[in-house]
Parts: C-alpha cells; structure tokens; sequence
C-alpha cells in the first residue's frame, strides 16, 4: 500500500476512534448533565408535556394543572389557594424554575423519575405517570397561622414535638405562584423581585434573625446540664443592674421593677431577666453555651426538612463581654423561626428532638411509596429533668410572666418572649419573638410554635412578643390541638 494512503487511513482511523469514544462519552457520563442543564429546552418540555403530579395536604391537592394553547409547553402549573400554601409549596414556574418542594421532587412531579417507570420504559426513555408528594401540613394549623399574621411581615412554623411532623409553615407577605407558573409573566415576577419585603423568601425558613430573649431556653438549659444551677428555683448570681465584663456598659432589663437581682432561672424567664442570662453566658463560656445551641441544632449547615433551612448561628472567637451579649440573643446570634420551634419541641418531648419534616411520603400515581419518612427518629438535646424544669418555667412565663397572651383554656401552655433589637444602636423596628409548646390535658395531643413578626407597622413603643407574636401563636396551638 501505498505509504501516503496509508497514513490516511490510520488517521482517519483514529478520527472515527475519537468519535466514537466522545460519543460513548456523552451517552455514558454526560447524559444526565446535558438533560439537567438550564438551557437544555428538551427538558422543559417533556416537564410540562403532560398534566403534573400534585401536592397533597390532608389527603386534598394544592396543585393541579391547566392545558395551555399554542407552544411546545402543553400544560402549566396551578395552585389552590397559592398563597396560603407558598410557603410549602414553593413554585414551578415555565420561565424561572422551580423551588422548594416543587424544584426537590420536580421529577417525581413530572413523570421523569425513573423510579416510577418500568424497566422497559427505562430503555426507551417513555415518560411515566407523575408522582405525588404528601405533606405533614395540618391545614387548619396552616389557615391559623396565615390569618393571624396577616398584613404583618414575619413568619410561623408549628412542629408536632412527639414526630417532628411540621404541622403548619407560613411566611409573610405570602405571592401567589400561579400568577408566574407561566411564560409571560415578567411583569409579576419583575414585582415580586423589586418588592422591598421580598415575599419569595421564605422566612420560616430562609431568614435568620436575632432571636432575642426565646434564645435565654437555650442558656437556662445550658445552665443546667452543666450544673451551674441545680434547678430552675435556685437563686443565681445575678447583680442587677449588670455591668457587661471588661466594659463600663449596663446592661438594663425591659422593666426596671422586675426582681432580677439574684433571681431564680424560673423568675429570670418569667420577668426576661437580661442580667441573669448575660451573667449565666459570661460564666459558662462560649463554648458550652455554644455546645448546647448546637444539640438543639444551631451551626447546622445542612438542615433539610426536606427544603434546606438556613443556617441558625452561635458565634465563636467572642470576649466575655460579647459572651455576655449572646445569652440574650443578641450580639451576633442568629435563628429561623424553624430553629426556635425546634428548641420549645425538644423540651417539649422530654428533651429528645424528633427531626422536623413536612413530607410523609413520596408515591408514584398508583399511589405505592416510592419514599417514606419516618416520624420520631430522635436525638437527645437535654436530660428529662432539665426539659422538665424548663417546661414548668414556660408555663410560668404563660400563666405569669410575659407572655400571658398565649394561653389556652384546658391545655398546658409554656413558652418564651423574646424582643430582639434591629439595626445599628437598635435604631430599627425591634423583631418580636414567641416560641412556645402546649398539651391538650384531656387528649394529651401537643404541638410546639415559633412566631416572628419582623415588621407589624405597630410604634415601636408597641413592639413586643406577647403583644404581636404570642397572639399568633396560641390561634396556631389552638388549631392544632383541635384537630
């Protein structure tokens, strides 16, 4: 042969060698990114190729699907009551995507999930009949919550402590995801981005702020477990006014009336005793009052319920004075309103936190579990004596103290304000806080809440956790403890 053909050929070998491993390649290893990625149109497409699956709440859907006419996209998304629901549901928009429990299981939604085809389906790429995702929401719990926080900007999250099952999630101002489900609606999603309160976010989970005084449960229990105090009678060593360590800054209390001089932990939580819980962090440190906010979850970075929360921040590297600050929630500590609802159900249940979740099973359309989540799978945050103690402290605070607002008729209350300064020198509107716990004595069914109401348009004189957040919570506990 000749030497010039030859050398030809053997290049055109390796050619046809180099094309056929890149497309071994692609089939074998890049298949999935290419039929993943933004810009693949082919995925939209079989996405809204037929009617979606649906989101159920107490055995009903709040989702369904509407037929659009012309284009490639045969069906878009529909809500029922979207924006009772937002906060669960997240959205699934034609145009920008999908969020929360509708972007975490869009392909069970779909019908692309290969778990719900058959192996020959598998073969041939056939589209399945889309999945549903069941929900823990109690939709009375969740129509409680969104009618009393209203007009306010905040959030609500309540947690069956014995399950973890979250039982209403709600934030404010809420949007309506149908009005973006589709291809052209710039004009409503360009409102929602420029809107100032920002109502795609979603603060029950996604919004972190100083938690304020419910943060003081935290350092009570840490105060226990380490055997500073030996229970919540004990006088502490507290002197009122307290001057923060190392500075010539007082720290005062809200009123300057209450006993706070050398108070019992009891009378500190019911009264909100500044000085006894900046005095308590300052002696146990930072790194134990850190280690207790971490049992209950705090410095968590993947919490996912099964929408990943944000993270709740205990700081490190602190001087004692900055200690100090965080025992009253302030300084550089941060919660979601998922975070305090887990701290009132770990001492609700005895001490042991059940793992919050707000989906119960995952099916395709025949109904067969394609995933279950189990209730109850539990981890121990503090003994039962401390959980006890600090559960009869926050019925005081209740029947008591300062969050008398919450109580209930025939149940059990506990709970914990909490007014957390916002802006440089508190120059904001302060956050008012109530995280709580109640049982129905007859039935025994309980339920723990955690409120947060950012901004009421209440005067700032006006702003407290038992005047704004308290309210909302026990509209909330009462629904749950009904059903």
């Amino acid at each position: 042969m000749n030497r010039t053909i030859r050398r030809a050929s053997v290049f055109c070998l390796l050619l046809v060698l180099a094309l056929l491993g890149r497309a071994t390649w692609v089939q074998a290893y890049q298949a999935r990114a290419l039929a993943d990625d933004d810009h693949n149109r082919r995925q939209t497409i079989a996405q809204y190729a037929q009617p979606l699956g649906d989101i159920i709440v107490a055995g009903s859907p709040v989702t369904g699907s509407k037929g659009t006419q012309g284009g490639d996209l045969a069906y878009k998304r529909t809500y029922t009551q979207g924006e009772l629901y937002a906060a669960v549901t997240g959205y699934s928009s034609q145009a920008y995507g999908a969020t929360q429990l509708e972007g975490i299981y869009s392909h069970v939604l779909d019908g692309t999930d290969d778990r719900l085809k058959n192996p020959l389906d598998v073969v041939t790429g056939k589209q399945a009949a889309p999945g549903s995702v069941l929900t823990t929401i109690d939709p009375d719990v969740q129509k409680a919550a969104y009618r009393a926080l209203g007009d306010d900007k905040g959030a609500a999250v309540a947690i069956d402590p014995r399950t973890g099952q979250i039982l209403g999630m709600v934030s404010t101002p809420s949007y309506d995801p149908s009005k973006i489900s589709g291809t052209s609606d710039g004009d409503a999603w360009q409102s929602l981005l420029s809107d100032p309160d920002k109502p795609l976010v979603n603060r029950a989970l996604r919004q972190p702020l100083a938690p304020g005084s419910t943060f003081k449960l935290v350092v009570a229990s840490a105060a226990l477990e380490n055997g500073l105090y030996s229970s919540v009678d004990e006088r502490t060593d507290s002197p009122d006014p307290y001057t923060l360590p190392g500075t010539s800054t007082v720290l005062k209390n809200e009123s300057a009336s209450a006993p706070c001089e050398n108070a019992t932990l009891r009378t500190a939580l019911q009264y909100s005793c500044n000085n006894v819980f900046a005095k308590v962090a300052a002696d146990l440190g930072e790194d134990k009052v850190r280690a207790m906010a971490e049992k209950f979850g705090f410095n968590t970075e993947k919490l996912d319920v099964p929408v990943r929360a944000s993270e709740s921040v205990y700081p490190s590297g602190m001087d004692k004075s900055s200690t100090a600050l965080t025992g009253i929630g302030q300084f550089e500590v941060t919660a979601t309103p998922m975070q305090m609802a887990m701290v009132s159900a770990a001492l609700a249940n005895g001490g042991e936190l059940a793992a919050p979740h707000m989906v119960s099973e995952v099916t395709d359309s025949d109904g067969n579990a394609l995933q279950k989540f189990a209730d109850g799978d539990t981890k121990r945050v503090v003994s039962a004596s401390t959980a006890e103690q600090l559960r009869s402290a926050m019925v005081t605070v209740v029947e008591q103290g300062t969050g008398t607002n919450a109580r209930i008729d025939g149940a059990e209350v506990g709970g914990k304000t909490g007014t957390a300064q916002n802006g440089v020198g508190n120059s904001n509107t302060p956050y008012a806080w109530f995280t709580s716990y109640a049982k129905d004595k007859s039935t025994g069914k309980e339920v723990a809440v955690a409120v947060v109401v950012e901004d009421s348009g209440s005067a700032r004189s006006e702003v407290s956790g038992n005047g704004l957040a308290a309210p909302i919570a026990q509209k909330m506990m009462k629904a749950a403890l009904k059903g």
